[in-house]
């Protein structure tokens, strides 16, 4: 018996050090010792700007198709991983947003990596923005390190998503399962060399160029809906057109506006960059109508940068979008809505940059102000995905994980880039203490953001060099019943975001950086 007691302590032992020895290895650093402290203010005026884009659609993906012709993956019919032939595992592409058990069943529009090189002698930086829903902090750094072996003389990479709803898992939540873990490895590693290869075609097609800078701030409500109460919207448009100096001839454009890419919703099973696919084309060739051309486009690369999406911004199907040159009414979810929204989009775009009153601007410099942070994780379902391998994140310490926050100026306009999906709220103000809500206190974010940011134009881009989730406002944050604004259920936005602390941490962290921006208001 006392044999039998002691073998069991031992395997009792052994079993707790083996998990032990698990969770050190899944909560590890991936990049030990990586930091960002950066602030560089350039003194050329003249600024070299390249533009380029490389499509990042996934290649020779297996689709699904089960014993009885069904091109649906549903577990409940019976489907299992093995293909409908039973000739191996079922190698999927697995759609990210809604709900996991989607597999990718062809491409509707290509998914790009569009990419923006600024040289200002003394600051270089580039931008570039991926159609994916989400790029966490670990693996941006996994590809800055890629480009900076053909690249190693810029100063700074911003990794941005358009958050689109119907491109391939990145983050691991949209798997075959709750339990199994949806990233392709050898598509993350495609996605990155793509990343590395737009930067390095921007790199080596810089031109000396102007900047226009213009906004609007009425038209594209009617494109957008907000789905929580307090109903705050950023729905205003900034643009920044990049043109050669010598020729006049357009580089880029970069088109900002917050709405999440999903108006094709939760039943589509293609591949698609969503409404920003005929937008950023539009905007490039033109609007046309068989062999009319309605609007001229500007040329060059268009980069479609998104804003502040919490809330959560969205074009649900009980919206509809009204073809602006046909006058057809789209309500129910379709490739056809889609494409009347980004024909709409692209109209009002093209519309508001043919205004002369937006007058070019030249002999600029460069403000950089760049800075990672921890952040905790209180949600206690993202660590577990983080345990069993869901999520492939490091961890800096107990419960905290590496983010960052930037901001960086040229003329008249200011950017600032957040690692998430910031309610709109805590950008423009308007931030509320509801009953109901779980710390009744008064709103901690304050003051608004955009009233920090100098410049004349300001531009937010969420989703930058990580995806954390939603950035939920500490006065309004709800997960205990009786919930806020008399809601039957838990707000949404909760369940997928780092906990209560991530909003005012942000806040806070991005005031300081404008503050040493070392730029005018």
């Amino acid at each position: 018996m006392k044999k039998f007691l002691l073998g069991l302590l031992i395997f009792i032992g052994l079993v707790i050090l083996g998990i032990w020895l698990y969770s050190l290895h899944q909560f590890r650093d991936r990049h030990p010792g990586y930091s960002v402290d950066i602030q560089l203010k350039s003194s050329q005026n003249e600024i070299l700007a390249g533009f380029a884009k490389v499509d990042i659609s996934p290649k020779n993906f297996e689709t699904w198709i089960d014993a009885n012709g069904d091109s649906r993956y549903n577990p409940e019919d019976g489907d299992s991983f093995e293909d409908a032939n039973g000739n191996g595992v079922f190698d999927a592409v697995w759609l990210a947003g809604f709900h996991n058990s989607r597999p990718a069943q062809g491409i509707l529009d290509p998914l790009w990596a569009r990419a923006m090189v600024l040289d200002g002698g003394d600051v270089k930086i580039a931008l570039c923005v991926i159609d994916m829903i989400g790029f966490g902090n670990d693996e941006v750094i996994a590809t800055r390190k890629l480009i900076a072996e053909t690249n190693p003389w810029l100063d700074y990479v911003i990794i941005a998503s358009t958050h689109v709803h119907s491109s391939p898992d990145l983050l691991g939540q949209w798997g075959p399962s709750d339990y199994k873990r949806g990233v392709n490895p050898a598509y993350l590693n495609q996605v990155q060399v793509g990343i590395r290869d737009a930067v390095d075609e921007a790199s080596k097609s810089l031109r000396p160029a102007v900047f226009r800078f213009a906004e609007e701030n009425e038209k594209l409500k009617p494109l957008v809906g907000d789905t929580r109460a307090p109903l705050v919207f950023d729905a205003s448009l900034k643009l920044m057109q990049v043109m050669d100096a010598i020729s006049g001839e357009t580089l880029g454009t970069l088109m900002n506006w917050g709405n999440h890419p999903e108006t094709l919703w939760s039943d589509n099973i293609q591949i698609s960059s969503d409404f920003p696919d005929p937008w950023r084309n539009m905007v490039e060739s033109g609007i046309s109508v068989g062999d009319s051309v309605l609007l001229e486009g500007v040329g060059g690369v268009a980069i479609f940068l998104n804003g502040a999406v919490g809330g959560l911004m969205t074009t649900h199907p009980d919206m509809s979008v009204v073809d602006p040159y046909s006058g057809d009414s789209f309500e129910k979810q379709s490739p056809e809505k889609m494409r009347a929204q980004g024909r709409a989009l692209a109209k009002i775009t093209l519309e508001t940059l043919r205004d002369t009153i937006w007058k070019p601007e030249s002999k600029l410099n460069i403000s950089l102000r760049a800075k990672s942070i921890d952040l905790k994780m209180d949600n206690q379902l993202f660590h577990l995905a983080a345990f069993i391998g869901l999520f492939d994140r490091g961890f800096t310490s107990w419960k905290h994980i590496r983010s960052e926050v930037s901001a960086w100026s040229i003329g008249s306009a200011t950017f600032v880039h957040v690692p998430g999906e910031l309610y709109p709220e805590i950008l423009h103000g308007g931030i509320e203490s509801p009953k109901g809500a779980d710390f009744g206190i008064d709103p901690v974010e304050i003051p608004a953001i955009q009233t920090q940011i100098p410049g004349r134009f300001k531009f937010l881009g969420g989703l930058s060099n990580d995806m954390i989730g939603y950035i939920v406002p500490k006065s309004q944050w709800d997960v205990t019943p009786p919930y806020t604004y008399d809601y039957t259920n838990r707000p949404y936005g909760e369940i997928n975001s780092l906990g209560p602390e991530t909003a005012p941490k942000i806040h806070a962290a991005v005031l300081k950086i404008l503050s040493e921006l070392g730029v005018q208001k």
